[in-house]
């Protein structure tokens, strides 16, 4: 099917209709946020699924149960699509949630809160890479086409959840203070307990480093791949076909040297570095 029949559009945001509609778009917009909230903030092929994973565990100081019996769509859902309204109602206190929206389209309700957010930064390389694969295998996205068309598409932001660069700047440039927290993907992978003792600290739960620990064991990504609660295997195939890419792929940093021509790389750079050269914010790793 075309984007156009995949698709709608939202504040200049391409969003799957099999995933959102405008009425979860509006749920989202009049929702209302409490103090203790935490909401974890993602590009798409970012991190969010393990934030999904992270946040449950950190929150009740360890308990597995809802990592084990839960979907991670249900257990952490996502603030802009349709099973928000039908889980909300049954999220334990703190709450956490995950949403892919840019900052200016964060519901009001939020600004209005104590709320605390976790904003997950990944590499663009890797994220455009792991986004080919993903949109491989969703059979609720368009075929992305040859790897160059789809860096040719993400370039120009008709992904979902449109440019990588403006993503990055609405969240880099709020005014939360310490309401936000920014980490890395690279991090996470390089460092897992100290990414989480950072997440801990964060939000004032003071883990012991045996939980942390154990955290890091259940959040790894061996861990989460043979998880039926956050792989994604319970997912029909006609939605999700991992016969043609897994879901949970590699969970590694720099797989896209595996994939860029010097050609196409030197392109992508420029235009992430241009979109970004009057930003007063830096990237924490260098893009070349």
């Amino acid at each position: 099917m075309s984007p156009g029949e995949l698709y709608l559009q939202n504040n200049g945001l391409l969003l799957p209709k099999e995933t959102h509609s405008f009425e979860s778009l509006k749920f989202a917009q009049e929702f209302t946020f409490k103090d203790n909230d935490v909401l974890a903030v993602t590009f798409p092929k970012s991190g969010t699924i393990w934030m999904q994973e992270i946040l449950p565990l950190v929150l009740n100081g360890g308990d597995l149960t809802p990592i084990e019996t839960i979907p991670n769509w249900d257990r952490v859902p996502w603030l802009e699509e349709k099973r928000l309204a039908l889980v909300v109602d049954q999220l334990p206190s703190p709450r956490a949630l995950v949403t892919h929206f840019p900052y200016h389209v964060m519901p009001p309700s939020f600004h209005n809160s104590k709320a605390k957010a976790i904003y997950v930064m990944r590499n663009p390389k890797d994220v455009v890479v792991s986004s080919y694969y993903f949109s491989q295998m969703a059979g609720f996205l368009p075929d992305p086409g040859t790897f160059e068309e789809f860096v040719n598409d993400f370039l120009e932001g008709k992904v979902m959840f449109g440019k990588w660069t403006d993503h990055v700047k609405s969240w880099a440039n709020t005014e939360l203070g310490d309401r936000i927290m920014f980490l890395t993907y690279e991090d996470m992978v390089k460092d897992l307990p100290a990414a989480l003792r950072r997440i801990s600290d964060f939000l004032g739960r003071n883990l012991s480093e045996e939980v942390i620990e154990k955290i890091a064991e259940h959040c790894s990504f061996k861990s989460m791949k043979a998880n039926k609660m956050s792989n994604f295997s319970l997912v029909p195939k006609v939605f999700m076909d991992s016969d043609r890419s897994p879901f949970l792929r590699k969970g590694v940093v720099g797989d896209w040297k595996n994939h860029f021509s010097p050609e196409l790389l030197a392109r992508f750079l420029s235009v992430i570095g241009k979109e970004l050269e009057t930003e007063s914010f830096s990237l924490p790793w260098s893009l070349d």
